[in-house]
């Protein structure tokens, strides 16, 4: 008998790729793997079949404030008036944190453009040190420059969307800066100076440092509303739905 592969059977099947691939729910500094976690990822009810993330309006974006923090590290994006804050940390090359962001990202700038959220980001490089290389260190560099250049939210999306495969260091220059020409009005004289020369080398530094000291135990880390968001509910943060329920739990209303 014949058997006959329904297009119902390949999207399964699609899915149960998506699904092992989650089933790794952090990038852990002390490993130059990612981690297992006991609570396991589904896959993001917004992402593309091949799970490449669902981009957020690129008008949103563009008008989404984000600032530095007084702490000289954090980078915060939305109104600083706003009743609710999401801290993210992540480290640019930890596929993990994109599915993260490919999930739950136009959620966050969602909230952010409304006023309800403010979302602080802390950027981590220790994947550098684990998979060699100085990839995460050159975006991180990269993104402290978008800031000056009040693109860092476009910018940020574009990189995890455009995230090379985590062993490959594919956070050049050149990579970094061909991204940039992807966001309207970043590529200026002053942004390909800092990638090229490494104008924030410190800003990055003085990031990962204070990554190491917020007790995460991987990325992508997150807090909400000052309540770090529990193994339990890690797999959460990768499916849209459940993200936008885990939010109103730790109180974001």
């Amino acid at each position: 008998m014949a058997v006959r592969i329904t297009a119902a059977a390949t999207a399964a099947t699609a899915a149960a790729a998506v699904l092992v691939m989650l089933s790794l729910t952090a990038c852990d500094p002390l490993s130059s793997v990612t981690t297992d976690s006991d609570a396991k990822a589904t896959p993001s009810s917004t992402a593309s079949a091949t799970g490449g993330p669902a981009l957020s309006d690129p008008a949103v974006l563009a008008s989404i404030p984000a600032k530095m923090g007084s702490d000289g590290t954090t980078i915060i994006v939305g109104q600083e008036s706003a009743k609710n804050t999401v801290q993210v940390y992540e480290d640019l090359r930890c596929p993990i944190c994109k599915s993260f962001e490919s999930a739950s990202g136009a959620t966050l700038a969602a909230l952010a453009k409304s006023g309800k959220v403010k979302i602080e980001y802390t950027l981590a490089s220790f994947l550098d040190g684990n998979l060699g290389g100085g990839g995460s260190k050159r975006a991180a560099n990269a993104l402290r420059a978008s800031v000056e250049q009040g693109k860092f939210v476009p910018y940020h999306e574009a990189l995890y969307a455009n995230q090379p495969e985590e062993s490959n260091d594919g956070f050049t220059a050149d990579f970094l800066l061909s991204i940039a020409g992807k966001v309207d009005g970043l590529r200026t004289t002053a942004f390909e100076t800092a990638v090229k020369k490494g104008t924030y080398d410190s800003f990055v530094q003085a990031s990962e440092k204070a990554f190491l000291n917020s007790g995460a135990s991987g990325t992508p880390y997150v807090k909400i509303n000052g309540k770090a968001v529990s193994g339990d509910d890690a797999a959460k943060l990768h499916d849209a739905t459940q993200f936008a329920s885990l939010l109103k739990e730790y109180g974001v209303s």
